[in-house]
């Protein structure tokens, strides 16, 4: 994964930020300066890598793979959650459960989470980097030229990029706090809070105007891998806002609704006021829906060197079977520094051993590690609701081993271990995990210190360009399209052509709308997309209360009868039985891979085991050999002959739904704490007390503004 160079250059006086304070004010640098930056691309470009340093720093850490999105959107939908007590962690539980339907968002702390110097700051230190790139390029002495030329050349594609990750800041602020500053780097800007309807249309204008001038990804001049943003990336990004922009939202009350050129707005709102704020999307929502389709149209169409993959191209070997190609994109995202995925369309770069790393640390699979350990400790912070793993998830997915995880690891042994359901962090507890990132796969994991994996962020990928694609199709009435790339993605999840059922799964879900949204969980689950896509699509009600109920459910039967079977045939029990075996001697090796049979108590569930051999990189097995976990009853009860036949080949009873039983009220009563359906979520997260009085506003949604 390529290491983003930020060169010297003068840039620590033309770009660097004021004071934490002044954190909306940008430097001054002088005319001789700038002109000699912005004289060539090579040193436009040099320019240009500190906004994406900022940038990469502040999705890792604050609004992609940590910060806000660590504590609500990895944590907060219907089939995703946290993993430790409500009470352990309040500062984001509060927020993740749309703050009990509201009702405590007066009583939030607006420092219990967030920092001063946290995501808002983080973000705007981005747009002033990018405002001061988009600046000086377009003052060049053939700007006007070249932008008009619409083809690719290397400072149309530099100053595309610098309007990119404007774009990206904005998207992630409205996202996490609604309505915000707009600063476009003009004597002009002002604090005060802009609607963020004006702000849409103003970035998705500036989006289209730059597109023709930039290079598709893999194409462009002096730049190898996936870690700059592209025509590709743009393209996809128009698509990606325009569904937000035309989707729902709550909205606070006391701030003027207008478009991007002025104009008074109307919209469509759904449920009930909250705390002063509505729930609903811009009467005019279709001109974005069908942006949105043009654009993820036009990536499809020609994606540069991203690719869906649908045909596995791993051969078997050394016992393992693939066949998988779903799994195959997030084996790839292992494979070390300078490897990009064929899927990713942009990935923001993590160097090993220097970048603090979030994947697998809070979003993959566990490990009981600290530091020199096999794997290093990771959190977890991303835990799978367990009525939708074994109640939604159909057995046949392809996905759903990729996705879920049952097992952690014992970093200081290299072995693998149950994930308890009882409340707890690491591999000691809190239930069923992410497991798309996982130490124990990477092909030269690092164990010297947790959180330095070096596994890039995959910030958009082809299956969404896809999905968004049916999406935007569905809604707009052209079902036969949005059908046929519905099929694409799914057919790809279970195994080929034909094997989908696609119509089965549309009649199931009620629509088709609704079946590709729900797509889209399966695709996405677990990297912290469905919060935000039940949010902007007006399901958010619907989608968890019927998880509320089938949580409910679930308990209820496991309280009366140890078991629960769901209505695809899964069962889950309240125990298990578990063994530690010999995988590498058993099976040739440790690290499993695709299986689909229930019968192997090894390999099934797939996906999972431990590195092959943690003593290449350090560790002393001690002679203990036994280093795999054997399960049984994971989807099936056993009868009392088959547990006694178990248990005289040495599996243990181990508790599994009990634990759910024993802390009913974190599976059942916190799930979205007095949420009702109805009344608009409150999902967005207040400004704190400097960013209020330093702009000249208030908080909305019934926040305080100050502490």
């Amino acid at each position: 994964m390529k290491k983003i160079l930020y060169y010297g250059l003068c840039l620590s006086g033309l770009l660097a930020m004021t004071s934490c304070g002044d954190f909306l004010e940008t430097s001054t640098p002088s005319e001789t300066d700038a002109n000699f930056v912005f004289s060539n691309s090579e040193t436009s470009r040099a320019a240009l890598d500190g906004a994406y340093e900022s940038w990469r720093a502040a999705a890792n850490s604050q609004v992609f793979g940590a910060g806000l999105f660590y504590a609500a959107d990895l944590a907060g939908s219907d089939i995703e959650r946290h993993p430790e007590n409500f009470s352990n962690q309040p500062g984001r539980h509060w927020p993740e459960c749309f703050y009990q339907n509201g009702t405590y968002a007066g009583s939030y702390g607006l420092l219990s989470y967030q920092k001063e110097t946290g995501a808002y700051s983080n973000l705007y230190e981005i747009i002033s980097k990018a405002n001061q790139v988009i600046k000086y390029v377009s003052a060049i002495d053939n700007f006007d030229q070249i932008l008009a030329a619409k083809v690719p050349s290397t400072q149309g594609q530099i100053y595309g990029e610098a309007i990119a990750l404007k774009a990206v800041a904005y998207r992630e602020l409205i996202k996490n706090y609604g309505d915000v500053p707009y600063l476009s780097g003009k004597e002009t800007d002002n604090s005060g809070l802009c609607g963020r309807d004006s702000i849409y249309d103003i970035i998705l204008e500036e989006l289209q105007a730059v597109a023709p001038n930039m290079y598709r990804v893999g194409s462009i001049p002096g730049v190898t891998g996936k870690n700059y943003m592209s025509r590709t990336f743009v393209e996809g990004l128009i698509g990606r806002m325009a569904l937000e922009a035309g989707g729902y939202q709550t909205r606070r009350g006391d701030i003027k609704r207008v478009d991007g050129k002025g104009n008074a707005l109307t919209f469509e709102n759904i449920g009930t006021e909250n705390n002063g704020a509505t729930y609903g999307r811009r009467s005019d929502w279709q001109t974005y829906y069908q942006l949105a389709k043009t654009y993820f149209k036009a990536v499809i169409d020609n994606p540069g060197t991203a690719t869906l993959v649908t045909k596995d191209p791993r051969s078997a070997g050394n016992g393992r079977t693939f066949g998988n190609p779903y799994q195959y994109f997030f084996e790839q995202m292992h494979q070390g520094d300078e490897f990009f995925a064929d899927e990713s369309i942009y990935e923001y770069v993590m160097t090993q051993a220097s970048h603090s790393n979030e994947r697998p640390y809070s979003n993959g699979r566990p490990s009981t590690g600290g530091n020199n350990n096999y794997p290093c400790k990771a959190y977890g912070q991303c835990r799978i609701n367990p009525a939708f793993y074994y109640g939604m998830f159909d057995p046949a997915d392809l996905r759903r081993d990729v996705s879920c995880v049952v097992t952690g690891s014992a970093g200081a042994t290299g072995t693998e271990t149950i994930l308890p359901f009882k409340p707890g962090s690491q591999a000691k507890g809190g239930g069923i995990s992410l497991n798309k990132w996982d130490e124990n796969r990477q092909k030269t994991p690092y164990v010297t210190k947790q959180r330095q994996s070096g596994i890039n962020g995959p910030y958009m990928r082809m299956a969404e360009m896809y999905l968004g694609y049916a999406e935007a199709c569905a809604a707009l009435g052209d079902a036969a399209e949005a059908k046929a790339y519905l099929t694409i993605i799914r057919d790809r999840a279970f195994g080929g052509t034909g094997k989908g059922n696609v119509d089965a799964f549309i009649a199931k879900e009620g629509s088709l709308l609704e079946a590709i949204i729900d797509e889209r969980g399966f695709e996405y689950a677990g990297e912290g997309d469905r919060r935000w896509t039940l949010i902007r699509t007006g399901l958010v009600g619907k989608k968890i209360m019927a998880m509320k109920e089938l949580t409910k459910k679930m308990i209820d039967g496991l309280e009366k009868d140890g078991y629960y079977q769901f209505e695809n045939g899964n069962v889950i029990s309240n125990y298990l039985w578990t063994k530690m075996v010999d995988a590498k001697s058993l099976k040739g090796h440790r690290l499993t891979a695709q299986c689909m049979d229930e019968s192997d108590p090894i390999l099934f569930p797939g996906w999972r085991g431990v590195n092959d051999d943690w003593s290449q990189f350090g560790l002393d097995y001690k002679g203990n050999t036994l280093t795999n976990l054997a399960i049984k009853g994971l989807f099936t009860p056993l009868t009392a002959d088959e547990i006694a036949a178990l248990e005289a080949d040495g599996y243990k009873k181990t508790d599994w739904a009990i634990d759910i039983v024993n802390n009913r009220d974190e599976y059942d009563k916190y799930l979205f704490y007095d949420y009702d359906g109805q009344k608009a979520p409150i999902y967005l997260w207040p400004f704190t007390p400097n960013i209020c009085a330093n702009g000249g506003f208030t908080n909305g949604y019934g926040f305080k503004s100050a502490e």
